[in-house]
């Protein structure tokens, strides 16, 4: 149970036999699960430092389990606030590395050297496909953007079967919003099922692969992949890309993992969504941002201003901000 929530085992087997057997103390706890004492101790700091137990007001020297319905809940809203404030601070360093892509890409030489603009759909569909055929170990991406493309789908299908068949490890990063586009919803799924690895963020850095941490593709204009991409083979932007793409598969969900909001309050998506629009972005930028359609952040906005009991968007953010939604 707790071991989902990044629990130890020995916290969970506690925490249960706490709430069945409140009585219990350290030497109870150990004879009951066949646990050394240092273990329960230990098992049992975890449970405090996670507000999931406390002192006991009839007997100070043990602790009770604190009520499920209170403190999972509990902590899970303090793990939903925790993942907000690094998904910022990930769109700060994205920032200063966007920036270090970009110098790049304006001084970068032609094929052969470390870096090499790639101009085109066809000449960077034709790197991607060199690099995916000779990938060793290990491909990451990031698909921002929800729905993809039919021809990104269609290059990548063989592509990612063959490099699975080969023992490649293959990890892939989706907006939330691909739930809504059954043709790239049914391609991450067909992924997991080969043996890849697919996880899902309301928001995510831009769109990137990265082969055998070694070599990186990256969009020259974020805005406009058409424009061209930039491969690249330079250590220090690789490794940042790498910072960067680490940080958002740890904040990331597994596919199919449930994103539905704790006790009525707003989904990870519909949380980012009302930040993008305190900050004063319209529907369509918001929307971009999310990988979502206008008219979809319209209809999301509908429904949390209903759930809010709200007239209006202005007085939805008062509400939203008041419940400790912003």
């Amino acid at each position: 149970m707790l071991q989902a929530l990044g629990l130890s085992k020995d916290a969970d087997l506690i925490y249960r036999t706490l709430l069945a057997e409140p009585s219990f103390g350290v030497a109870e706890l150990a004879r009951g699960l066949g646990l050394a004492e240092p273990r329960v101790r230990q098992g049992l700091d975890e449970l405090a430092r996670c507000r999931l137990a406390r002192a006991s007001a009839e007997h100070p020297d043990r602790l009770r389990a604190v009520n499920p319905e209170v403190g999972l809940t509990a902590l899970l809203q303090r793990q939903e606030l925790e993942l907000a404030e690094r998904q910022r601070e990930l769109a700060e360093h994205k920032t200063l590395v966007l920036k270090t892509i970009s110098e790049y890409a304006e001084h970068s030489g032609e094929a052969g050297q470390a870096s090499q603009r790639l101009i085109g759909m066809d000449s960077i569909f034709g790197r991607l496909e060199q690099l995916a055929t000779q990938v060793r170990f290990e491909c990451l991406s990031v698909m921002p953007g929800g729905a993809q493309s039919e021809a990104s789908l269609d290059t990548s299908r063989p592509l990612d079967s063959d490099a699975l068949s080969r023992g490649v490890s293959i990890m892939t990063l989706y907006q939330d919003s691909v739930r809504n586009d059954p043709a790239t919803y049914a391609y991450a799924r067909w992924l997991t099922k080969l043996g890849g690895e697919v996880r899902t963020a309301p928001l995510l850095p831009p769109r990137m692969l990265i082969f055998d941490r070694q070599t990186a593709v990256v969009p020259i204009d974020p805005s406009n992949t058409k424009l061209g991409a930039l491969c690249t083979r330079e250590p220090a932007v690789v490794a940042s890309l790498l910072v960067i793409y680490r940080q958002a598969w740890e904040m990331a969900l597994p596919l199919g993992t449930a994103v539905e909001g704790v006790d009525g309050g707003p989904t990870a998506v519909e949380r980012e969504l009302l930040r993008l629009l305190a900050t004063g972005l319209t529907d369509e930028a918001a929307g971009n941002r999310l990988g979502l359609s206008a008219r979809t952040v319209r209809r999301q906005m509908a429904g949390l201003m209903e759930r809010l009991g709200a007239a209006s968007r202005f007085e939805a953010g008062l509400r939203a901000a008041q419940k400790g939604w912003l």
